[in-house]
């Protein structure tokens, strides 16, 4: 059975990630999703989507034979490869994307980007919009990292080329925690990308599928936005580990998955993508992370702007320093919050309700924004900070 027509919730128990973490219930008591910008009924990666990387090393290129493939095995949606950097790809044209529309496919494109020349690289993807793509789906990854002006800059030049609700997604690192320099509360954040595709590859992050998902929703949901994780079916996983992951994205209530890539799965991995499924017997760990004095990275950048945004005055450095404590415990006062200066399981189920105060990072330094509008501040401290590990391989190494 699809995807879509299995999205039931159950309630489970499911294993912690170690460190960092803190439990508490679900805010209702039930596994919810943020809708982002653009109304669920629009989102174009619902359901089942396959990445595609070469096209003509997916069915030789062949686009009924695509199309064939695709429904015979319950995908719904393809994202071609239409940019690296600032170099458009071909492959990606108008007359492929009109050609599977009219075989009953949805087509996003995906572009790799690495912030050295971001208008330039804003330009690219502007032009795959253009030939008619369903969405923009943004791969982003190490080199990213440190990179706040870049991202800013890339963003909104993007945006002032598509507009401010065409719907992009953001494919990423899955351990947020592991990459504290890396901008997600630039591409996630106000004006960003309205779906979150983390790169859940769990067998190259050496990890059972219900431990990578664990990490991953913890750290992700603080930004706010749905949830389509991105799965693996290269490097030969088990039938079963695929058929895992559907079971689990219907037990978190995602709207849809999608896996990497056409090319390099087998036969037994198509098989498992087409196998009925239903919702797994585990419900979302239900925590956040825990921050406190100490804490650094951009999930604590995002933070601040959420405190900001609730109308608690805060220094937006990615560092949790005193004053961002004594934030804290304003909100929690203010709230009828235990005041423990901490970012615990009860706060953030108040602190996500709030909406983030916008930021445009430049190199040159906090300058005056006109009333009304963004902050305009200079990187995070946390912009220096070095990552963890690469949890996954560079994307010349996913075959």
């Amino acid at each position: 059975m699809r995807f879509r027509q299995r999205r039931a919730l159950v309630v489970l128990a499911s294993a912690a990630v170690a460190v960092g973490l803190a439990a508490g219930p679900l805010s209702g008591g039930a596994v919810s999703q943020t809708t982002g910008d653009v109304p669920a009924a629009r989102n174009p990666l619902a359901g089942d989507a396959m990445w595609i990387w070469y096209l003509s090393h997916s069915q030789h290129g062949k686009l009924g034979a695509i199309a064939k493939k695709a429904h015979s095995n319950g995908i719904e949606t393809v994202l071609i490869k239409s940019g690296d950097g600032t170099g458009y790809w071909s492959q990606f044209s108008s007359s492929v994307v009109s050609r599977l529309h009219a075989l009953g496919l949805r087509v996003c494109a995906w572009q790799f980007i690495y912030g050295r020349k971001p208008g330039k690289e804003a330009k690219v993807g502007a032009a795959a919009v253009a030939k008619g793509a369903d969405c923009l789906v943004l791969d982003v990854e190490g080199q990213y990292e440190g990179r706040y002006p870049q991202a800013s800059y890339f963003m909104s030049s993007l945006r002032s080329r598509i507009g401010p609700d065409y719907p992009l997604g953001l494919a990423s690192f899955p351990y947020v925690d592991y990459h504290p320099a890396l901008p997600f509360s630039v591409f996630l954040g106000p004006g960003g990308a309205q779906y979150n595709v983390p790169q859940l590859y769990w067998k190259d992050i050496g990890t059972t599928v219900d431990t990578g998902y664990t990490h991953t929703w913890v750290w992700n949901r603080i930004y706010q936005r749905p949830i389509l994780p991105l799965g693996q079916v290269y490097n030969r996983p088990k039938a079963g580990q695929i058929k895992r992951f559907r079971a689990l994205a219907m037990s978190h209530g995602f709207e849809g998955v999608s896996w990497w890539s056409w090319q390099s799965a087998g036969k037994r991995q198509w098989q498992a993508l087409r196998a009925p499924v239903g919702p797994a017997s585990a419900t979302p760990y239900p925590s956040y992370p825990f921050l406190r004095l100490g804490s650094k990275g951009d999930f604590v950048a995002w933070a601040q702007q959420l405190l900001a945004g609730a109308g608690i005055a805060v220094p937006i450095t990615g560092y949790y320093q005193a004053s961002t404590r004594s934030a804290v415990y304003a909100f929690q006062a203010a709230k009828g919050l235990p005041q423990t200066g901490n970012l615990d399981v009860p706060t953030w189920n108040l602190l996500i309700e709030s909406k983030a105060v916008p930021v445009t990072w430049t190199k040159s330094g906090a300058v005056a924004s006109r009333s009304g509008g963004p902050l305009t501040l200079p990187s995070p401290r946390s912009a220096r900070l070095p990552s963890v590990r690469d949890e996954i391989p560079a994307p010349r190494l996913r075959h």
